[in-house]
């Protein structure tokens, strides 16, 4: 397993300025490398679904332009609202930034934590410990956060989206959420999450996903209501594995879907649904299609942490599928490392 050392310096793959930009108009990650390309590689699946007027590519071309010009910014940009919140933001709930203490923690997440780090303990004894929500898709449920530290929590990013201190997208697919490092919560929350308790579960869950590897993550709350995102189209996660927990608040609809693996042939013939409940998190190999059905009424807050193992991404970029190439990069980028990696089987893509 990965263990505590000496600071690392992460990197990002290259491919992250031009593959898989998201066009939410048209419901499509495109790789872009200039017009014609975009024309050779997409023309006909753009025409199909209704970019078809001259006005309609030269908005998407100067769309997707400023697209790779904020991914070249965002490390350097990331990095200046994160000192300006440090310096400048009064928290609501200061207590959410203590460090992780089991109270926080759902009993049921705690008992399957400490299971796992067990002398003997295997994958048939976790697995009684939590859902199988779907065996063949490898996807399980369990509770992780209680429900006073999610209204905490709750209350304290409300704070922060009212305040006017600057806020970063989530990712490139939510317009409206908080990246966790950017408010000072990786260091407390998030990497005891990943270091103490989800690692002992995901080795003995996904060991062939680099589950007992895990060196780093990006974490961030998405937000679902009306009038702004409602739902989120299908798409695959850059990392390893995924956890997604439910915050809340009251909400109808929103549920999530899965196929399969983003490499597999039909890989979103008869997609699989999974309702959300308040403190209960989902975990699934980053490489499985999702997405998100439309929210129905209320509001719907998602804490989501993608969990990397380098020791597996610096074989293969998941976003390009090649050998990265690695662009230094702020914090734990996007889990790349120089370093060369421990022999991890690779997560099977069938």
């Amino acid at each position: 397993m990965a263990t505590a050392g000496a600071p690392r310096r992460f990197c990002r793959c290259a491919c992250f300025c031009s593959e898989n930009l998201y066009v939410a108009r048209y419901g499509l990650h495109v790789r872009f490398r200039g017009e014609q390309q975009l024309r050779r590689d997409y023309g006909p699946i753009l025409r199909s679904r209704g970019c078809v007027s001259p006005k309609d590519f030269q908005q998407l071309l100067g769309e997707l332009e400023q697209e790779v010009e904020r991914r070249q910014r965002l490390g350097q940009e990331s990095a200046a609202r994160k000192a300006l919140i440090s310096s400048s933001y009064h928290p609501a709930r200061p207590d959410v930034y203590n460090t992780l203490q089991d109270e926080a923690l759902a009993p049921e997440f705690l008992a399957a934590a400490e299971y796992s780090t067990s002398p003997g303990a295997d994958l048939e004894g976790l697995l009684q410990r939590l859902e199988t929500v779907s065996g063949a898709k490898r996807i399980y449920r369990l509770p992780v956060l209680t429900a006073p530290f999610c209204q905490a929590l709750l209350q304290e990013l409300e704070h922060f989206e009212q305040s006017d201190m600057p806020k970063g997208r989530p990712n490139t697919m939510n317009n409206y959420g908080v990246l966790l490092h950017e408010l000072g919560l990786d260091e407390q929350l998030v990497t005891p999450l990943r270091e103490r308790f989800l690692q002992p579960l995901t080795a003995l869950l996904y060991p062939d996903c680099g589950g007992g590897w895990l060196d780093s993550h990006r974490a961030f709350v998405v937000k679902y209501a009306p009038g702004q995102d409602r739902e989120l189209g299908c798409h695959y996660d850059n990392a390893e594995l995924t956890l997604n927990v439910a915050l809340g608040k009251a909400f109808t609809g929103g549920a999530l879907y899965f196929g399969g693996l983003f490499q597999a042939p039909s890989a979103l013939a008869r997609p699989l649904e999974v309702e959300h409940v308040v403190g209960q998190g989902i975990l699934h190999r980053g490489g499985q299609l999702h997405g998100a059905r439309p929210l129905g009424t209320g509001e719907r807050w998602n804490l989501v942490v993608w969990l990397r193992a380098s020791a597996v991404r610096n074989r293969l970029c998941p976003m390009c599928c090649r050998k990265p190439d690695l662009v230094d990069d702020e914090g734990f980028g996007d889990g790349f490392t120089r370093e060369e990696p421990p022999t991890v089987d690779v997560c099977a893509l069938t």
